[in-house]
């Protein structure tokens, strides 16, 4: 079957015809899937090359998992609680070495110097360094949530799934995935609304002062720019329903500012794939 021409075909068409030995279903359900876990994966562990590891990851139990598949659910809200599970039980990654408080964090960028980008010289634009620098730091404020936090965060606010499909994927109640995603945004836009100058422009930091030492720090390449390969759309224009607000403190410019990053494409992994169908295990699993 030619993977076009399953883009339109429903998950569970494709899982049927998955396990029933079709190698192509099993590509394009992937492919229809991997650039989500990709965006929540790099929201979650703010760096590229290790959300692009957790993606394969995930994706590898997905694959091996997917008989399980019962269909109680919607497989994208199956597929998520295996993200959650993975992602709340991994080892930490090299951004989670140290559990980062906000008033560490806060601290950190009191002490990189400001600077004035015009006094180096990069090959890639001044305007995408300074861009690249204010996702990455963004990025970073996210790991000072603790990871459910940070994953409720991601799934309630970034992405804005209902309280019913949230509640799921964290196998917790409705009220109680709310009342945890309203903590993690007052703690995340509180620490923003006392420290950055993205929104409150009485605030000291800005982006275009800290570029300079972040690139020193390694915190951002001014040649492989992270954040802005493999553009596919903004989070905003990729956000499937858009939901009510649960609390009426939200504060809504902070929400908006995160929903403009970049929703990216996630790097190739059919080939690995291919390499894992070609397993006896699998061959059992897919009868292929």
């Amino acid at each position: 079957m030619d993977i076009e021409q399953n883009n339109n075909i429903p998950d569970e068409a494709l899982i049927e015809r998955a396990l029933s030995g079709d190698k192509s279903a099993l590509e394009t359900l992937i492919k229809k899937h991997q650039d989500w876990i990709y965006n929540v994966s790099l929201n979650f562990v703010g760096d590229a090359h290790e959300a692009a590891d957790l993606t394969q990851e995930v994706l590898i139990k997905v694959i091996t998992k997917l008989e399980t598949f019962k269909g109680k659910s919607a497989f994208r809200t199956w597929m998520y609680r295996i993200v959650k599970n993975h992602f709340l039980n991994m080892k930490r990654g090299k951004q989670e070495v140290d559990s980062l408080t906000f008033e560490q964090f806060g601290k950190g960028l009191d002490q990189i110097q400001d600077e004035s980008l015009a006094d180096y010289s990069y090959e890639v634009e001044e305007k995408m360094l300074v861009e690249e620098a204010k996702i990455s730091c963004m990025k970073g404020m996210l790991l000072c949530l603790d990871r459910e936090q940070r994953l409720i965060y991601i799934l309630g606010e970034l992405f804005e799934f209902p309280d019913s499909v949230g509640s799921e994927i964290m196998e917790i109640s409705k009220q109680n995935f709310r009342v945890k995603l309203h903590r993690a945004k007052k703690q995340l836009y509180g620490f923003m609304d006392d420290k950055c100058g993205l929104i409150k422009k009485s605030n000291p930091c800005r982006c275009h002062r800290k570029t300079a030492g972040f690139i020193k720090m390694g915190y951002v390449d001014p040649v492989e720019l992270n954040f802005q390969k493999g553009v596919i759309s903004k989070i905003n224009e990729v956000v499937e329903e858009k939901v009510k607000a649960f609390s009426n403190e939200v504060i809504s410019d902070y929400q908006e500012i995160y929903q403009e990053h970049p929703f990216l494409r996630s790097p190739e992994t059919l080939d690995s794939i291919r390499e894992m169908l070609s397993k006896d295990t699998l061959k059992q699993t897919f009868d292929l």
